[in-house]
């Protein structure tokens, strides 16, 4: 085609390409319109200012833009609702403002400073930036333009809330931290006694421990002002799997004390260690990573476990567990088997005192549930205490012991001293550090879930103006407090729910009442410690069996709703890690089920979801084409496919599989066994739909290049539509790595699908008119 009969070139929104070979008519493949938008169009000559200014006159309302953005209005009257709302004007210049700019400029060049004062200065600066995060860089440069003043310690006290929370603490919230610490105290001091004993073999007061250090460490560095630390059930669980793991290697007997507590010692400062790593490389992200159904099945899979194991201790069996082979050490199978044969061999007091301790804890836990909405100070009741305080003056009057029922007996710290301090990370400690590795990091894992699922339900509510919940500072507050509590070995203590809403239902308004919560323990060790004695280990047994039936019962629930959406996915993995664990061990079922998980999660993660597209009639939106193929039209010899994600090494494996299936089939969906079905002239052209791909990495980028280079090979025209600006990452990487190049230079890269409609059907003019001028020639 000659230059003069060369239509004028095209502009592509708001990026204009210039271009020399568009025909002088509207192209044929965009006039499908419906009768409205052509009246439109025709009745329409001007086009308002906008950010994005089209000179496309066949351009009307009807398309995929909103019209709140055209020419409708949500309300009468100036709107100022914020980002997604049509902004007002910007304010008018001041009057003299660049004036007064230059009149500053010019006092500071009279006025400089001496030569001293400048290298000082510029010294300090130069520091400050080597030390800033870019982040906090950014931040600096906002608090100047907004007139807030930036100085470290509004950086310090993000780091350290209580430098936050203390200047803002009121007298008046003393009561109610007060209250909820005594509270507390009298619910879960003697459950932590119970799960050091019977959960975590090691000495009772380490449980206290638990509550004495680390809620006064989360305090100072936690970002949830409601929650509260302390030991839970599971991490007890497996601090005695590690202590018991350790007794069948031979590294000590079942009553050494100071071995057993040395061992918990090690296994929680690496949980604590693992966090606080975790913390520091911003790894916050990662309680996101384990699915719903996984910690569902993991904490039923924990309560059956609890549930079966504190059997033998309520029903008086422990003399006969001692002496049969394998049960003190067996699975949960095969003490629930031992259970069921060995009824006949139960201490009958002791069983009565641990069925009807159970049963009263039970029945006191429902009436405060059913009272507690109608009457809120119900929630103040210490039913827990009043059981084992009522149980322990029995066992004391009726002299128990010498009947046969185990007490605590005499709590003391298995090295004669209390708070004494061991350095957990020592190299005599390295063979339990070896024995205790994989356990402990998923104590500290589980324990990190569990934390973020309380902070996520209380830290909604600012009731301190600037803590803002962060899981990064989560990690490392909980990491902080279990490094501590490890030096002292206490168990493992981590954020719960039920805790932190007992704080709060009972006055809690700062983390006030952590600490206080840890000075009660303290005076608890120093000076109550003979008064435990008497405690009746059925009853302390009964107490975590209530624990464990409040974690099965949460499961029915999580079951009837996956069954209702035919979640079989979810459902099976909660059975397998429920079987696994009840059949075998709990640390298998946990490294199944966190396998099964990564598993879903990286499947999901490498599957590319590329998509073709079809045109919908009547109109220039395209949609989904592998949904209702039916209702959508196909371009004759384009293949239009939408890249709606990122492209990085995870997803681009499979991405030419998945391109040459479109390619064949039109589908992705279709069975590679089927011969051809998609003729070779509809790939003519290949327009890929980018506005999705906001980021990519050097492998996408490599994978990409060689998807367009095979494609250029076989002569196949490739397009882009609705690339990212060009000052974004992923242009340069597409302009360094020659796609911009291959592809034939930067007009390739238009604003919408229908403008690459538009071109590859101009180059299919100018190759027809070449080809039928060449033939002329030849006759």
């Amino acid at each position: 085609m000659p230059p003069s009969s060369r239509p004028p070139s095209i502009t592509t929104g708001s990026r204009p390409y210039p271009h020399d070979h568009a025909p002088l008519t509207p192209s044929g493949l965009r006039q499908s319109r419906t009768v409205s938008s052509s009246s439109m169009s025709d009745d329409t000559t001007e086009h308002p200012p906008g950010p994005s200014t089209r000179h496309d006159a066949s351009i009307d309302d009807t398309n995929e833009t909103t019209s709140l953005l055209h020419n409708e209005r949500a309300h009468d009257g100036p709107c100022d609702h914020g980002t997604f709302s049509p902004r007002v004007s910007s304010p008018p210049p001041r009057v003299g403002a660049l004036d007064a700019e230059i009149g500053s400029v010019a006092d500071s060049e009279s006025s400089a400073p001496s030569s001293e004062t400048q290298l000082k200065g510029n010294w300090r600066k130069t520091f400050s930036n080597k030390v800033k995060s870019k982040k906090m860089t950014k931040s600096s440069t906002l608090a100047q333009q907004h007139g807030v003043k930036d100085s470290w310690s509004m950086y310090l006290s993000y780091y350290v809330p209580f430098l936050i929370w203390i200047k803002q603490y009121k007298w008046s919230w003393l009561k109610g931290d007060f209250t909820a610490a005594i509270t507390i105290a009298s619910m879960y001091l003697p459950m932590a006694l119970s799960y050091a004993d019977n959960l975590a073999h090691v000495p009772p007061i380490n449980g206290l421990y638990a509550f004495a250090i680390n809620p006064f460490m989360y305090a100072l560095l936690g970002s949830c002002p409601l929650m509260v630390v302390g030991p839970e059930a599971a991490g007890s669980l497996l601090i005695g799997s590690i202590v018991k793991n350790s007794i069948d290697l031979g590294r000590g007997e079942d009553d050494n004390a100071v071995l057993q507590a040395k061992v918990a010692g090690v296994a929680v400062g690496i949980a604590g260690a693992t966090v606080f790593l975790m913390g520091v490389f911003r790894l916050g992200f990662l309680d996101s990573v384990l699915s719903r159904p996984f910690l569902r099945g993991f904490i039923s899979a924990i309560g059956v476990v609890i549930f079966i194991d504190q059997l033998i201790p309520v029903l008086g069996l422990n003399r006969a567990a001692k002496t049969a082979p394998g049960v003190a050490h067996g699975s949960t199978v095969q003490k629930l088997e031992f259970v069921l044969t060995h009824l006949s061999d139960r201490h009958n007091l002791t069983a009565l005192v641990g069925i009807v301790g159970f049963v009263v804890i039970m029945v006191l836990r429902e009436i405060k549930r059913r009272l507690q909405p109608r009457y809120p100070g119900v929630a103040y009741f210490p039913d827990r205490l009043i059981v084992v305080v009522l149980s322990a003056v029995l066992a004391w009057s009726l002299d128990w012991e010498q009947q046969g029922v185990p007490v605590l007996g005499k709590v003391e710290a298995a090295s004669g001293h209390v708070f004494t301090f061991r350095n957990p990370f020592q190299l005599s400690h390295m063979t339990h550090i070896r024995d205790a590795m994989g356990t402990s990091f998923l104590i500290g894992m589980l324990g990190f879930f569990e934390s973020s699922v309380a902070a996520k339900s209380l830290g909604g509510q600012e009731i301190v103006e600037g803590m803002q919940l962060s899981p990064n500072r989560e990690l490392v507050a909980l990491g902080a407090a279990n490094l501590v509590g490890a030096c002292f070995m206490a168990i493992p203590a981590f954020g719960g729910y039920g805790r932190s809403k007992v704080n709060k239902s009972t006055g809690g308004k700062s983390p006030m009442s952590s600490i206080l919560l840890s000075i009660i323990t303290v005076i608890c060790i120093l000076f109550l410690l003979p008064w435990f004695y008497y405690l009746p280990k059925p009853v302390l047994s009964a107490l975590i069996m209530a624990v464990a039936w409040s974690l099965i019962e949460e499961a029915p629930h999580d079951v009837k709703f996956f069954l209702q959406i035919k979640g079989w996915t979810e459902l099976s993995l909660m059975a397998v890690i429920l079987a696994v664990t009840i059949f075998f061990s709990l640390n298998l079922g946990i490294a199944i089920g966190i396998g099964l998980s990564l598993l879903q999660v990286i499947r999901h993660a490498t599957r590319p979801r590329i998509q073709i597209l079809g045109r919908v009639p009547n109109s220039d939106r395209f949609a989904n084409a592998e949904e209702h193929p039916e209702e959508l039209e196909f371009v004759e010899g384009c293949l239009i496919v939408k890249i709606p994600e990122p492209l990085t090494f995870a997803n681009t494996g499979e991405l030419k599989n998945r391109l040459r299936r479109l390619e064949l089939y039109g589908t992705a969906n279709a069975h590679p066994a089927l011969p051809r079905l998609r003729p070779q002239a509809s790939n003519r052209n290949i327009i890929f739909d980018i506005h999705g791909v906001t980021s990519m990495d050097g492998s996408g980028t490599q994978v990409l290049e060689e998807i367009v280079r095979n494609y250029r090979d076989r002569g196949v025209r490739v397009f882009f539509s609705r690339p990212v600006s060009r000052d974004n990452k992923v242009w340069h990487l597409l302009e360094r790595s020659g796609i911009v190049e291959l592809v034939g230079g930067r007009h390739r890269f238009v604003d919408d699908v229908k403008d690459a409609l538009r071109m590859t059907e101009i180059e299919d003019f100018e190759e027809t008119g070449a080809c039928a001028h060449a033939s002329d020639n030849l006759s």
